[in-house]
């Protein structure tokens, strides 16, 4: 081995007399506290730690060893087995599992193969794993903590049984907080069937919690095409049980009983729809005379718009965003498409955290509020090489197209927090010449062949509720506007209500706002006789008309 040079030595040589230096001083500090019982004066202690050297010791070059794990675009079955859905473009939003004890990947057998039994003897259900039951609880009993409101409304009407002899079938969302929903329309005398409106949404613990109650539940994380259709099937295609009512998110649900079973269809005393998409779907029907049930468009209550699409958003948004990507927001350029009451959140809580905020819109008035609130109207083209975040809200298709993708600059962020998946055309990414990579749960890297980078995130479909939670108050509020439509519906005279598309009447609105109100322990001033004279008001409500804009 051959002689270091002199430079290398007289560094090799100091190193050599730091470390003597520090090992008499560790020598010294130890001799010091070998007794328990002896005691060390400051001046001790000051003098053993002068004693080791404060310059710098000799630089060690450190190897990184770079490991880069390429993830499979479809790893595993169940990864294949969550293909995005063509036919249904309204059920494929995602609905959070992040508070999820489970995953789909746990288990690759269908639970389509298992036969399981709840404590009852019962398998009128299908479920990841019915031994989940106990976390499911749990997560139910801790939703409930948030949602006063909606047990109020179930206290008060439990007794009287509005929803007696009611036979609803659901496709909702299956969360702990859905699941205080079910609960609640069972105490009020309701026979429920429930399935999930998108794969991804359904928290299996919580599915498993209703099983055990004996509610019939098809719904796992996870589902093919063929799965999410054949739990629907088998939600209505019951032995001796037939629904004459339907609360749907996203109008899969209406639209498999209107096409594959119409005398069913017929018999239907109500429908109770909670998205945009699925209230589309009825005014269509409507216009086109084949609409022979009332439906309650739920989607355009005051409470749903301004709460849950609004607050809501305005939480959530950060929420997903941060859980997912960890992007800092401060300067970043963000475009958001739509500026509706989901656009407006999402540009409020962006701005709020130093953003640089753009709006693309198509309503002119919708624009000039997005002005007014300090927001540049833009064209999406005008920008699309500059921004690094693209949030689409508006509930079209193609927004974003694959032109504009092509065109955005390595590392930008794209995501969808409209109700479908349509808004950002993700099946022109699935092409030979792009690369995806799954880098993390709802999390896909898109590699151009030049090494540019786009992160989409949960495959364009809903973020905030696919990637993170959404605030279970906001939720306690549709839930009840949710409750309350269909004690109308089912309880109405006959009559009230004609094959048509309805909005939930102003006194339930403000019916659901008040239960709310004792969270803040807010209090209402009443009208004198005389003021509501002079309004031409009645003293209990409703206080605005119709056509009021909150």
């Amino acid at each position: 081995m051959s002689e270091p040079a002199g430079d290398a030595k007289l560094e090799v040589k100091q190193a050599s007399k730091e470390v003597k230096e520090s090992e008499n001083a560790a020598e010294k500090f130890s001799a010091m506290t070998v007794s328990k019982n002896s005691e060390m004066n400051m001046g001790e202690l000051s003098s053993a730690f002068s004693a080791v050297p404060t310059h710098k010791p000799v630089k060690k070059q450190i190897q990184f060893v770079e490991e880069k794990q390429e993830f499979s675009r479809f790893p595993t079955k169940a990864g294949r087995r969550s293909l995005s859905r063509s036919i249904s473009q309204s059920s494929t939003d995602s609905y959070s599992s992040a508070a999820s004890y489970t995953d789909s990947s746990d288990d690759e057998t269908s639970p389509r193969d298992k036969t399981q039994v709840n404590s009852k003897g019962s398998s009128d259900f299908c479920v990841k794993n019915i031994k989940q039951t106990e976390f499911g609880r749990r997560e139910i009993e801790i939703a409930e903590q948030d949602m006063s409101a909606l047990l109020s409304l179930r206290k008060r009407a439990q007794s009287e049984k509005p929803l007696a002899g009611a036979k609803i079938v659901g496709c909702t969302h299956i969360t702990a907080q859905t699941a205080v929903l079910i609960e609640t329309l069972v105490a009020l005398g309701a026979q429920c069937r429930w399935t999930a409106c998108n794969i991804y949404s359904t928290q299996n613990e919580v599915a498993a919690a209703l099983s055990e109650t004996g509610v019939a539940v098809f719904a796992w994380k996870g589902e093919s095409e063929d799965d999410f259709w054949w739990c629907i099937d088998r939600c209505v295609n019951a032995e001796g049980w037939q629904p004459n009512m339907i609360l749907d998110d996203g109008g899969d649900l209406t639209h498999w009983v209107y096409k594959k079973y119409p005398n069913v269809f017929k018999k239907i005393r109500g429908i109770v729809e909670e998205s945009v998409t699925g209230v589309h779907r009825l005014y269509q029907l409507s216009k086109a005379g084949k609409l022979c049930v009332p439906a309650m468009n739920v989607n355009d209550s005051v409470t749903k718009q301004k709460f849950d699409n609004l607050y809501c958003c305005r939480e959530s948004i950060l929420d997903g965003l941060k859980r997912t990507t960890d992007v800092m927001f401060g300067g970043k350029q963000v475009v958001v498409c739509g500026y509706g009451e989901v656009g407006k959140g999402c540009c409020a809580a962006l701005k709020a955290l130093g953003a640089i905020v753009y709006v693309t819109e198509i309503d002119p008035i919708c624009a000039l509020q997005a002005c007014m609130d300090g927001f540049r109207v833009v064209k999406l083209n005008e920008v699309i090489r500059q921004v690094d975040v693209i949030i689409t809200c508006t509930g079209n298709k193609n927004v974003v197209t694959r032109d504009q993708l092509d065109r955005m600059k390595n590392g930008s962020i794209v995501c969808n927090m409209g109700h479908s998946n349509t808004e950002i055309d993700v099946a022109s990414l699935r092409t030979p010449e792009l690369t995806w990579e799954r880098v993390r749960s709802q999390v896909d890297h898109v590699i151009w062949p030049d090494g540019k980078r786009v992160i989409l995130l949960a495959e364009g479909r809903l973020l905030n509720l696919s990637c993170s939670t959404v605030p279970t108050f906001v939720l306690s509020i549709t839930a009840t506007t949710q409750a309350l439509a269909l004690i109308e519906l089912y309880n109405a005279p006959e009559g009230r209500y004609k094959q048509d598309v309805y909005l939930l009447p102003k006194k339930m609105d403000e019916y659901v706002a008040s239960l709310h109100l004792a969270t803040f322990d807010a209090h209402l001033t009443e009208l004198s006789d005389e003021q509501a004279k002079y309004l031409g008001l009645n003293k209990n409500g409703p206080f605005k008309p119709n056509y009021y804009r909150y």
